[in-house]
């Protein structure tokens, strides 16, 4: 199974066959996989040369390891496309996936000086602050802080926020979603959020803000998302 005598890396090799394990499920999603030790007995090689093979392969997020435990085989990352404006409840359900929320905290605010800006608030100007947990099939995916102005939607409540806040401004306020700004950038995950995600706290997570726009230019939100990096990949098509 690995031909020592190629150019290709012995190490590149085992990934490459440890992938195709995973591919044709001879080792499951959530599965032990085979120990360093029993994979270097299998193959002929170093444990030094397995452990660089599984080190990068959890780099990837095809494997995670588990104190004590071992080396298992993860979920398949979502893949969260770049160029189109949707909600989170709208991009888990056309994934087959069923979406839902908890809200952590829902109330009216005088923001820092940085939001007011973005947001185009005058001094004094209130926004509803919005913090969610939001899950897939009841899994944690994500974490949301969300700043809505009050003068936008006066009579928001924490009952509504439960759901999709884009099929609320369209379907209840009866308001177009134009555009929306965003930047993504990672980063270690907060103390304070490992325990809503449910990963330890030197987990990497993906930030990604958001100001988003109705169709006459007013913003009507911005939100600061942290999700789970290895649930979540981002993905954009771009051309020359």
């Amino acid at each position: 199974m690995i031909d020592k005598s190629s150019h290709v890396p012995i190490y590149v090799q085992i990934e490459e066959l440890l992938k195709q394990r995973i591919y044709e499920e001879h080792y499951k999603i959530g599965e032990n996989i085979p120990s360093e030790r029993e994979l270097s007995e299998q193959l002929g090689v170093s444990r030094m040369t397995v452990r660089q093979s599984i080190t990068n392969l959890v780099n990837v997020g095809l494997l995670y390891r588990e104190k004590g435990r071992g080396t298992f085989v993860a979920n398949p990352k979502l893949e969260q496309p770049l160029n189109g404006l949707t909600s989170f409840t709208e991009d888990m359900k056309a994934r087959g996936m069923e979406p839902s929320s908890k809200v952590v905290r829902f109330e009216k605010v005088i923001p820092a000086t940085d939001i007011a800006r973005d947001l185009q608030l005058g001094q004094g100007e209130a926004v509803f602050y919005v913090v969610r947990i939001r899950y897939a099939d009841r899994k944690p995916m994500a974490i949301e802080r969300t700043y809505i102005p009050v003068k936008v939607f006066p009579d928001l409540d924490e009952k509504e926020i439960i759901g999709s806040l884009y099929a609320l401004i369209e379907e209840k306020y009866h308001q177009k979603i134009g555009n929306a700004i965003q930047q993504m950038e990672a980063a270690i995950v907060a103390k304070e959020d490992s325990k809503y995600l449910q990963i330890n706290n030197v987990s990497a997570v993906l930030i990604i803000k958001r100001i988003s726009f109705l169709t006459d230019g007013v913003p009507f939100e911005l939100v600061r998302s942290t999700y789970r990096a290895d649930r979540y990949k981002f993905i954009s098509e771009i051309q020359r």
